[in-house]
């Protein structure tokens, strides 16, 4: 490994760069740091960050976590969703079996942590990771492959319907203060079988910490994954996500997105068709106050004919927060009878609170139906009259109306329980933003 200690996180790339690996994995994590040494961290001259202040991160140094205190499971019982649910918990980067639960899995569904899938040579990890979502997407993606430890590896048999979702609870804790974490995913539907995953990020401290996190998702032919991704860390720290999905043909992925917590808060998520009739389906949420920048990339890739796409991203901002909507729409001149519709919607509660949204549409078919827009305001004042003539006002109106344009994107979580439990932190941050 050729990097120097004026590098951005050389200490912590040297240090599992000095850990025996050989094959295949040794392979994907110096590639990854060659890469990430090559491009270091983004300027605003790279037009895919240019609204997305990470500079700071290439001056801060950043080491492994700590080990971390022992948890009670309770401590989890506010970051959980469904009863008896399989369960992955990450504390501080690292699987920790007591606080999971991976008893009495069905047959033809694995639920582990990605480092015990390694250690046991589960040839489906090597053929995914890091060739799913590559080193040269971004440079996060770089750094967490030459750096990442542990996280979780789901692969649902062909024909299965897993019975209840899966979840991923990732929890810092002080141990991690002045940390990187880097949890990566791997998840594999098969042909004809279908699987519900709750990504969760939380906290338990209010330190300073980044998580750099990759997921990366293969749905095989006719397969389904509803995916729901919540972000809620401590307002001190960085998070960086990346999920790359590859669909094979009839297949169908989901996912909401719901971004509340982090300094600074990027999701990318790229989607890459592979056969016909392929449908994607993308909705978000993202609430921001104080000075926090919450930053949504997104790229659909209509590779093949006779697909379709939608895409729904609401924000609510507050105080002198920020915003960044890309979205990308990318029809390939085979991709016939495409259908794809992306909408951003955003609703400013303060007169210095900011919003950077840029929809895309990069079509080189003819017969195709594609719109896109988005929109950026304030509580409109004929709906607060409205209100008021009915004898509801002042704040208890605004909360009203608040609630009432985050809920149409809500409406979109699909599992009753994770859906109940999101709207009730919703609610509950709505009435902070508004109080």
């Amino acid at each position: 490994m050729n990097a120097t200690a004026t590098m951005p996180f050389a200490d912590l790339i040297a240090t599992t760069q000095a850990s025996e690996m050989t094959g295949w994995l040794a392979d994907l994590r110096e590639a990854g740091a060659a890469r990430f040494a090559e491009e270091g961290i983004p300027t605003s001259r790279d037009e895919e960050w240019r609204f997305t202040p990470v500079g700071p991160l290439g001056k801060m140094t950043f080491r492994a976590p700590a080990v971390s205190a022992p948890l009670d499971r309770t401590a989890l019982s506010p970051f959980a969703f469904g009863d008896g649910w399989p369960t992955v918990v990450l504390v501080d980067g690292r699987f920790v079996p007591e606080l999971s639960r991976l008893d009495a899995l069905p047959d033809g569904v694995v639920v582990t942590s990605l480092a015990e899938a390694i250690a046991a040579g589960e040839p489906a990890v090597e053929a995914h990771l890091g060739r799913t979502a590559t080193a040269d997407q971004t440079p996060f993606t770089a750094l967490s492959a030459a750096t990442f430890a542990d996280g979780l590896f789901v692969q649902v048999s062909a024909g299965v319907v897993a019975p209840t979702p899966v979840q991923l609870i990732s929890v810092a804790t002080d141990a991690a203060a002045e940390a990187m974490l880097a949890p990566r995913l791997v998840v594999l539907v098969g042909a004809n079988a279908e699987l519900s995953l709750v990504e969760s990020y939380v906290t338990l401290t209010e330190a300073t910490y980044f998580t750099n996190t990759v997921a990366e998702v293969h749905l095989g032919a006719n397969a389904r994954l509803d995916h729901t991704r919540i972000m809620r860390e401590s307002e001190a720290a960085w998070h960086i996500g990346f999920t790359q999905v590859d669909q094979e043909q009839d297949s169908h992925y989901r996912e909401f997105a719901l971004a509340m917590g982090g300094r600074l808060a990027r999701h990318n998520v790229h989607t890459r068709h592979h056969g016909e009739r392929v449908e994607t389906l993308l909705y978000g949420l993202y609430l921001t106050r104080g000075e926090q920048v919450a930053d949504t990339h997104s790229a659909i890739f209509h590779d093949q004919p006779n697909c379709n796409s939608w895409e729904v991203y609401k924000g609510v901002l507050a105080d002198d927060s920020r915003a960044v909507f890309n979205g990308k729409v990318l029809v390939d001149r085979i991709a016939q009878k495409t259908d794809a519709k992306q909408t951003n919607r955003n609703l400013l509660l303060s007169d210095t609170a900011r919003v950077d949204a840029k929809p895309q549409l990069e079509i080189f078919a003819d017969d195709v139906r594609c719109t896109h827009g988005a929109t950026i305001g304030k509580l409109n004042p004929q709906q607060r009259y409205y209100l008021k003539t009915r004898g509801i006002g002042g704040k208890k109106a605004e909360q009203l109306l608040t609630w009432a344009f985050a809920a149409e994107v809500m409406a979109e979580i699909t599992q009753p329980a994770v859906r109940v439990g999101l709207e009730a932190l919703v609610h509950q941050r709505l009435d902070e933003l508004t109080s």
